[in-house]
């Protein structure tokens, strides 16, 4: 290996931001959602085809190993390297769909989602739906042929490829579905191509391994290489294709596929049905084979114990025999009539076999959602209850149906006797693959030896005794790469060793993964999970959080952050020393970058909120300036008129210099201060007039009363100079007089602060203080809760609303407020244009999606909601301290929105940030419905 060589190489080729060195980073980028832990050399991000073409032949030119990462969700240690961690920018996210919607091509950093929201117009979705799918990605879906509940092995990757573009170890690129392309490679390649179809015919003439290699795909089988493509397909060309299906980054790179899409029915049931036994649970799964299932999932006894917390559980399940079993069925159909037709045969089916008990077909899509919830739950309800420094592990088998009962059986017996006491079984039985769950700490040589032993029994009596598969659906890895001959055998894996040695002669992809001769392989470079805090120790490092946060382009992700931090804690712990660079990264990449509006919390499948964990090291690090805090704090009322008189004068500078000129200067001393001062945006809103009403008790006795409780900024933020917005406060009691409903404000109307800023330096006590004289304020103006509060900015709400709940106040952000209480009582004349709609990670964290979607729909029937942007980044004030956040969060906003005549949502601050790198002006929902609304004629006729 030259790599100085390759370095110097490498600098000539991309932009320096893009080539990372120092170990802070290095460290934190290198963590994935398996069990081992490799710190890379050199992590790169590549932008382009071109760029990864000139990579791949700079590394076989100096033998230096490259791994390619797109989500890192994978399970089994594909995505680490200890050398060259390849990983893609965000311009690897495109899509285009045929329009019938029958085939999707897709870029390999498009999340399975989101690929399946775009199809959703066409009633369609792809094959694959792994578990993982909100986080994981097309390039690693495709790569470790990922199924899931309901695909099985029919819609798999491999079956649903129509074509797609390779680049192969020596930089050259292929597309399989471009005639042109396809024949320059013919001559270019022929010798590839000839090997390629020298390995075909030598397995058609071994009728021994044929029948082996049938047997195998006949059950979810992603262990080694595709060998079924040599039989499948006698074109050289397509063989290729399907051989990268499931290879793991090591054969080449995938850069685009085309995925042939299968319906997705919107008729739907499901039902729990409960056995008193395992092999019961295997009959009735062998009789629903035959018959129209989409899905059949088994969950042992010891799976029900550990979601017994799980709301919408059946009774039956509360007194389960303990070598039981449920299957929960789920049956989809083309219409009512269809699905109808399905149910009865899978009634018809279960009636031969003795059924414990049922829930019954439910068609209630709360309660289909509840079971499937349930389900999707054990995995993360033993990670969440794991002891301190342990990781948790999920393996993936297939048995052959007829042995699904006996295998279930000996998996238990097995784990009881390596002492997984903790451990449950489950999966997708109708393809006889399951998942057992276990708990696993590698700090100790003793508990490295017993998983060995553990994973020793495991493959063989999987692979041998049964016939099985060790890996159906999570990839080969470096977890199963020792246990690949004894899977396959030496035929056949002879054969995958010339499939690597013909595509890859220098081995420089992805080493160690699926072609593997070390036995040991799978218990080296083993991650240690060290207790850090208890807010974060649970993390079990999956990914399912980076989608939504919005300094994954930026900083770093809430997984990386923990990685780091618990690593810092090991070296704490262990007298080794933090250096100053990494401290200093820390503080800016991790703490600093982070909006820690905690909407990771809400896709952590263990209900981790980072955001806690960095307002706790904010706490820690602005103590000093408390006495500070406590001062503002006391005299708010006066800091709010100090803002309000900045904003005035600001507002006059803009108007005398020119905004533009004014944020150009301001982003010139932030520079010359090194990042230390604010940024001044064009979009920044000029003085508002506060709330100035009259003390007023309400009449408990009074209808149509409503307490309005105007946060300090919308009564501090008007409208900038760039825009014809009015103060939020002027909306919303224009709309409430519209409604002829009765208003009563909280005392005093200014000063009032729930907490929120304290609350984002890490200032709780303080925070807490505010929010209870607000929460005093509001309950004595409701009556004691009798009226309905509208608050009017959605991170106000969220602050509030947990405590408001417990007193007895109900209160209603204002996109419910408008929804429960306002669309009926006004006349609206809905917006024709295109709307932009963004329903900020406050609203979604108190669940207002769909309130916010019912009222744009109402408002701005045609609307659109980006795609790609859960949080803005904004976070109050980072949009001015950190405007870096706000501008990463939200770049792929513009041209999502460029048809659009205006944006809505339900902050303040939010708005300035997403008028800015929207080029639209973003208002809230209360000036819209003001703008489009009058007094309902019924209402005005009973006045």
């Amino acid at each position: 290996m030259q790599f100085d060589a390759f370095m110097t190489e490498i600098h000539q080729l991309l932009p320096s931001e893009r080539i990372i060195s120092d170990e802070f980073r290095r460290f934190a980028y290198s963590t994935d959602a398996s069990f081992y832990r490799m710190l890379p050399r050199l992590v790169v991000l590549a932008d382009t085809e071109s760029e990864i073409s000139d990579l791949l032949v700079l590394a076989r030119r100096f033998q230096v190993p490259m791994t390619f990462r797109a989500a890192g969700t994978s399970l089994s240690g594909q995505a680490v390297s200890d050398s060259v961690l390849l990983m893609l920018t965000d311009n690897w996210s495109r899509l285009r769909i045929e329009p019938l919607g029958e085939l999707i091509h897709l870029q390999p950093g498009v999340i399975g989602a989101a690929a399946n929201k775009a199809l959703g117009l066409y009633g369609r979705k792809i094959g694959p739906d792994p578990a993982s799918i909100q986080a994981c990605k097309v390039g690693g879906i495709v790569a470790n042929n990922a199924s899931g509940m309901c695909c099985g092995t029919r819609h798999n990757s491999y079956h649903t490829l129509q074509g797609l573009r390779l680049i192969l170890p020596d930089g050259a690129l292929l597309d399989t579905r471009d005639d042109d392309s396809v024949a320059r490679f013919r001559i270019s390649h022929a010798e590839l191509l000839a090997g390629i179809d020298q390995l075909r015919k030598q397995l058609s003439a071994n009728d021994a391994l044929v029948a082996r290699v049938r047997h195998k795909y006949r059950l979810k089988n992603t262990t080694g290489y595709g060998l079924n493509a040599l039989l499948d397909y006698s074109d050289p060309i397509d063989i290729l294709a399907h051989l990268m299906v499931g290879s793991e980054g090591t054969l080449g790179f995938i850069a685009e596929v085309s995925l042939v899409t299968v319906e997705d029915y919107a008729h739907r049931a499901s039902a729990m049905v409960a056995f008193a036994s395992l092999p019961h649970c295997a009959e009735a799964v062998a009789l629903l084979k035959t018959v129209a299932v989409d899905a059949v999932e088994l969950l042992d006894a010891r799976s029900l114990r550990a979601v017994q917390h799980m709301p919408g559980l059946p009774a039956f399940s509360h007194n389960f025999p303990e070598k039981g079993g449920v299957l929960l069925i789920d049956v989809r159909g083309a219409d009512l009539a269809a699905l109808q037709r399905n149910i009865a045969q899978v009634e018809e089916a279960l009636a031969s076999v003795a059924v414990l008990d049922s829930t019954g077909f439910s068609t209630d899509q709360h309660l289909i959602d509840g079971y499937w919830q349930i389900r999707k739950g054990t995995f993360p309800a033993v990670g969440a209850m794991r002891a301190i420094g342990t990781t948790v592990i999920i393996e993936d088998v297939a048995f052959p149906i007829e042995r699904l009962a006996e295998g279930v059986d000996r998996l238990q017996q097995l784990l009881d006797r390596f002492n997984y006491a903790e451990a449950i079984i489950f999966g997708h039985a109708l393809e006889g693959n399951l998942h057992f769950v276990f708990t696993q700490a590698f700090d100790q040589p003793e508990e490295i030896a017993r998983y060995r032993d553990f994973m020793a029994e495991v493959a063989h009596m999987v692979a041998v005794d049964l016939g099985g598969s060790l890996k159906a659906e999570h990839g080969t890895g470096r977890n199963m790469a020792p246990f690949v001959e004894l899977e396959w055998g030496e035929d056949a894996f002879g054969l995958m060793k010339q499939i690597k040695a013909l595509l890859d002669p220098s081995t420089i992809l992805n080493p160690g993964v699926i072609i593997n001769d070390d036995p040991n392989a799978h218990i080296q470079h083993l991650k240690t999970m060290p207790q850090a805090d208890e807010l974060i120790d649970g993390c079990i490092e999956c990914g399912f959080c980076e989608p939504v946060c919005p300094s994954k382009g930026l900083s770093l992700t809430p997984r990386q952050r923990i990685a780091v931090y618990r690593e810092m804690a090991r070296k704490e712990r262990a007298k080794e020393p933090v250096s100053a660079q990494w401290e200093a990264q820390f503080a800016h990449l991790a703490v600093a970058t982070c909006a820690a509006t905690g909407l990771c919390e809400e896709r952590c499948p263990v209900g981790i909120n980072t955001g806690s964990l960095v307002l706790k090291i904010r706490a820690k690090n602005n103590q000093p300036y408390r006495w500070l805090a406590q001062l503002l704090a006391r005299h708010y009322a006066a800091l709010a008129g100090w803002t309000r008189a900045g904003l005035m004068l600001a507002t006059g500078a803009q108007r005398l210099l020119g905004a533009q000129r004014l944020e150009d200067w301001s982003s010139s001393l932030r520079r010359w201060t090194g990042q230390r001062t604010p940024l001044w945006l064009t979009t920044t809103p000029g003085r508002a007039k506060p709330i100035y009403a009259r003390n007023e008790r309400a009449d408990p006795g009074a209808s149509d009363t409503v307490v309005y409780w105007a946060s300090c900024v919308s009564q501090s933020m008007g409208k900038s100079v760039a825009d014809d917005r009015q103060a939020i406060p002027t909306a919303v009691r224009s709309v409430l007089k519209k409604a002829q409903l009765h208003v009563v404000y909280p005392q005093p109307t200014r000063g009032l602060c729930c907490g929120q800023p304290f609350h984002a330096k890490g200032h709780e006590a303080i925070a807490e203080r505010m929010m209870n004289e607000v929460l005093d304020a509001l309950w004595q103006v409701s009556s004691g809760g009798r009226y309905p509060v509208l608050s009017d900015t959605s991170p106000c709400s969220l602050q509030l609303r947990a405590q408001a709940s417990k007193r007895g106040i109900h209160l209603y952000d204002s996109s419910e407020f408008i929804d429960k209480f306002l669309l009926n009582r006004l006349h609206i004349n809905p917006v024709a244009d295109k709307v932009a709609v963004h329903v900020t990670c406050s609203a979604q964290k108190q669940g207002l999606e769909n309130s916010v979607k019912r009222v744009a729909n109402r408002l701005t029937p045609n609307w659109v909601q980006p795609n790609g942007i859960a949080c803005c980044g904004f976070a109050g004030d980072k949009g001015f301290t950190q405007p870096e956040l706000n501008a990463s969060a939200l770049k792929t906003l513009a041209p999502q929105v460029s048809q659009c005549s205006f944006g809505v949502s339900t902050s303040r601050t939010c708005e300035i940030g997403l008028s800015k790198h929207s080029g639209l002006t973003y208002y809230s929902l209360f000036e819209v419905l003001d703008k489009q609304s009058k007094i309902f004629p019924k209402l005005t006729s009973e006045s």
